[in-house]
């Protein structure tokens, strides 16, 4: 009834986020106040907080980078700018793989200050914070926090203005400039036809469905730690516990009913330990914490060398257990209680012998899980990670007899134990590659980490062939007792040997420059490459809104307008992930006309331009200005990346297109636009 309850709930958030699509995002909050440090010396504080999930970039990220915070003077009389913005509180600082580059932002609580000297008796200062906020999906454009302060050389009190706008990433220059002349009349009364909002007709084009991308990330990390726990469960140390666990609960009780009983309240117990290591988890590091570690240069290097330690346990160098006393001493507490205490002693008991197999698999998940940025994402990968473990004893206690069918135990878990060390093996160099991509090492290039994947997995097709053999693997002896020199491969490993070379095949030409878009999300950024043959690129052929459509009215074609940034880290991903693919890149570049707008190009306008939006001037001042006012008005939105398709008349002709890097579903996308435009 409660999870019934919780779908129903969803799917009306679900409905109401579709009804509001167009709807303005606002997700941060900014007062700015004048607080006086001493007689000749005050600062400008801008206080902000973002909503859940939502971060600000700070004020030193290298150009080329998401947009930095930024101070811009517009008029300054009797002070000067002293020592640099200042960024204040929890600084998160990471490497971002896709630009490349160190980056720092804050969440929550976002704190820039700049100081400035009192030069004369009177002073007066305008200007404003350009800052930009981004979260998993979107980022916002950047965004103004306007200021003026007058006074004299000893200010009485602070004050206070209080700021509604969200932003996106960006750092911090102070720069004096004069006031620019009165503005000329917005973009919106020159281009009438054009610039005309088309928010109700965006509306009429949704067709009711939507599903909140942090639902999708939720199941994901429920299948993700799922299939963790059915490999686990499939191991040396855990498989060969469960039938005997059973028949233990089933022989001891004093009927059937009581034995199941006992058994399900083991498999439960299991699922409540792994879910409290996943709490624990949670409440050590915290969500964002989490995030930050596996971002982190150092911290990935640490972890890159714990998966090789892991790794060669694997593959047989040596074993991981933990002490035994500690197994030991909850054993005997298990064996001196009774009842309920009893029975979860003894789940705590497997868990810690069970953990030289289950302990990098757990590892492994956590911090996947964890760098999702959920607060839920460690309990709820510790929760599909126990359901598979403990569901086998639920079963077998119900179905006594199909014990008897279980298959014995035997080399084929040691096989899946060096099969799990290739494959630890290969995501370790995951985390190697942050760090490499971090300090600028170049040790392990997109061709290096690809030749380095196809020699591993080609190695695992050869071992699960019988080419190669590991320490732990046993021999096999015909009747006569006789060591068999050549044994036979089963059909399973021959199945599996070639997944695996297939595998390795399908990496070769990425050595080319071919996306590989299974494993795009592993691989470091194909901008790493030296060596790229791949001519599946998409280039805007306008970045101009009032041009581009000029064209698209001459040649009878209809319009792609792309409004993205060359900070918005998600714009990326989207070119990356789907804008590479041959059949999105033959839509793009020949059936459309496509307008790349990007909102925090920073080129000034001759003339700053003065425009009216909810009842307030708003003050136009770089050509990224002009094209998210265009966003705001015309299309209702101001988050990137953010496709809309339009015909010759600024007209849509189809729902719009936020980040999901399903490819079949953005040529869909494509489709149905071009379907539209030939009924016209």
């Amino acid at each position: 009834m409660m999870m019934k309850r919780i779908s129903s709930l969803i799917g009306l958030i679900a409905a109401c986020v579709v009804s509001a699509f167009a709807q303005m995002m606002d997700p941060v909050h900014f007062t700015v106040q004048q607080k006086q440090v001493s007689d000749s010396e005050f600062e400008v504080v801008f206080s902000g907080t973002t909503e859940a999930g939502w971060h600000v970039y700070g004020s030193d990220v290298a150009d080329g980078g998401p947009t930095r915070a930024e101070l811009t003077l517009e008029s300054s009389r009797g002070v000067a700018p002293k020592g640099k913005l200042q960024m204040r509180g929890k600084v998160i600082r990471t490497m971002d793989e896709l630009f490349g580059m160190q980056v720092s932002y804050m969440e929550g609580k976002v704190i820039f200050a700049q100081k400035f000297s009192i030069t004369e008796p009177k002073y007066d200062l305008a200007g404003y914070l350009t800052y930009g906020a981004c979260n998993d999906q979107n980022c916002m454009p950047p965004t103004h926090v306007e200021f003026s302060f007058s006074g004299t050389r000893k200010v009485e009190k602070p004050q206070e203005t209080p700021v509604q706008e969200a932003a996106s990433p960006d750092s911090v220059k102070a720069d004096s400039a004069e006031v620019q002349a009165e503005p000329e009349p917005s973009p919106a009364e020159t281009e009438t036809d054009l610039w005309a909002p088309v928010i109700d007709e965006l509306k009429a084009h949704q067709d009711g469905t939507l599903q909140s991308p942090s639902d999708k990330s939720i199941w994901r990390i429920f299948l993700l730690g799922l299939l963790g726990g059915f490999v686990a469960l499939l191991t040396p140390c855990v498989w060969p516990i469960i039938p005997m666990t059973v028949s233990f609960f089933l022989k001891r009780a004093q009927n059937k009913k009581s034995g199941v009983r006992d058994a399900i309240t083991y498999g439960i117990s299991i699922i409540v330990i792994y879910v409290l290591l996943g709490l624990l988890v949670t409440l050590i590091f915290g969500a964002s914490a989490l995030n930050a570690l596996s971002t982190n240069a150092v911290f990935n290097i640490f972890f890159f060398l714990m998966l090789l330690v892991f790794a060669a346990s694997f593959l047989g160098g040596f074993e991981i257990t933990l002490p035994s006393s500690w197994t030991n001493a909850v054993d005997r507490k298990s064996e001196s209680t009774t009842g309920l205490l009893s029975i979860f002693l003894m789940a705590f008991t497997l868990a810690l012998v069970s953990f030289s197999c289950t302990g990098p698999i757990i590892g492994f998940l956590l911090v996947e899980v964890g760098s999702s940025g959920s607060i839920l994402a460690p309990t709820i990968g510790m929760l599909g990670f126990a359901v598979a473990l403990a569901l086998p004893l639920a079963l077998f206690a119900l179905f006594p007899t199909w014990l008897k069918s279980v298959p014995k135990s035997g080399n084929w878990m040691n096989c899946i134990k060096v099969c799990l060390g290739f494959i630890e093996l290969a995501f370790s160099l995951k985390f190697l590659s942050v760090a490499d991509l971090a300090y600028g090492w170049h040790i392990l290039d997109r061709e290096t980490f690809l030749a380095l994947w196809i020699a591993l997995f080609a190695l695992m097709g050869a071992y699960l062939i019988g080419w190669i053999r590991f320490p732990h693997d046993e021999d096999e002896y015909d009747e006569m007792g006789e060591v068999i020199v050549n044994p036979r491969t089963s059909v399973t490993r021959f199945f599996l040997a070639l997944i695996s070379f297939a595998f390795a095949i399908y990496m070769v030409p990425g050595l080319w420059g071919a996306p590989c878009k299974a494993i795009s999300a592993f691989t470091p950024p194909i901008s790493t490459q030296d060596f790229n043959l791949s001519h599946h690129e998409v280039e805007a052929r306008f970045q101009d809104y009032d041009e581009g459509m000029a064209y698209a009215r001459a040649h009878k074609m209809p319009v792609m307008v792309d409004f993205t940034g060359y900070g918005c880290v998600n714009c990326r991903k989207m070119e990356a992930a789907v804008w590479t693919d041959s059949r999105v890149a033959e839509l793009l570049n020949g059936k459309y006309v496509l307008i790349s707008l990007y909102v925090d190009e920073k080129t000034a306008l001759p003339e700053p331009i003065v425009v009216e939006e909810n009842g307030s001037p708003v003050k136009l001042r770089t050509v990224g200005d002009k094209w998210s006012y265009l966003q705001r008005i015309k299309f209702g939105a101001n988050a990137q990346p953010f496709y809309v398709l339009l015909d010759n008349e600024g007209h849509p002709l189809s729902a719009p297109y936020s980040y999901d890097e399903d490819v079949p579903a953005y040529q869909s996308f494509l489709q149905k636009g071009l379907e539209a435009y030939s009924s016209n």
